[in-house]
């Protein structure tokens, strides 16, 4: 969303209503990006300090954030998500199913989706607390319910609006969005977050990663002919 310098760290420009726990929280991190940006920032995917390893998932809806190319696979009975940061990949099963009773809380969440007209609802629940909603650092609890409304207003243009909804965090559910171009030429390129060097090279050198190879200093024993 070219002009709009919000949307390169969150779904709105506005700081949605916190309730004290919320805020808690929101005031507790230190985001690389927006408003409260800091220079020794410990963000969990993008962090400044060169201190911290950084490349953990960013969970969802954040991901749709990170400014790296998405593809959408549609099989029978479930979507793919197929993201070129660090390559992960996201489940939308649109077969029927219904969300787990008691779900698992992991980063991507369980997500279910199904069609009404021309527009892919999804909806996501199981998200674990250790993510953000934005790269300004708004938080969540495990509470968090996130409604996706997918469409294509034409060939080459994608929206998705996302409503957030978790008691926990906020005092009413709120509403962003996020705007995509088709790019029918580019592919998904290889991403390895860790193997950045520019991103954590203190990370790097200490995992031996681009040590130079040396010799063993290991004397090999002499072995006796066969009789």
């Amino acid at each position: 969303m070219p002009g709009l310098k919000w949307a390169t760290y969150s779904f709105t420009p506005d700081i949605p209503p916190m309730t004290p726990w919320g805020k808690e929280r929101y005031l507790a991190v230190k985001p690389s990006y927006g408003p409260r940006s800091f220079a020794d920032s410990t963000d969990y995917v993008n962090p400044t300090t060169g201190k911290d390893v950084g490349c953990l998932p960013p969970g969802v809806p954040r991901i749709y954030i990170q400014p790296f190319v998405l593809e959408m696979i549609q099989t029978p009975g479930r979507m793919l998500e197929y993201f070129e940061f660090d390559h992960h990949i996201r489940q939308i099963f649109t077969d029927g199913r219904q969300h787990p009773k008691d779900p698992e809380l992991t980063w991507m969440g369980d997500s279910i989706g199904w069609y009404e007209g021309d527009t892919l609802v999804v909806d996501t629940v199981g998200l674990n607390e250790k993510t953000w909603i934005d790269r300004g650092g708004l938080p969540h609890s495990n509470q968090l319910h996130v409604i996706e409304r997918i469409r294509r207003p034409s060939h080459e243009a994608l929206e998705i609006t996302i409503t957030i909804d978790d008691p926990k965090a906020y005092t009413k559910t709120w509403t962003g969005y996020r705007n995509y171009k088709l790019e029918p030429t580019w592919n998904i390129k290889e991403f390895i977050c860790a193997d950045n060097g520019d991103y954590n090279e203190e990370f790097i050198n200490k995992s031996g990663a681009y040590s130079p190879a040396n010799p063993s200093k290991q004397k090999a024993k002499p072995t006796k002919p066969n009789p």
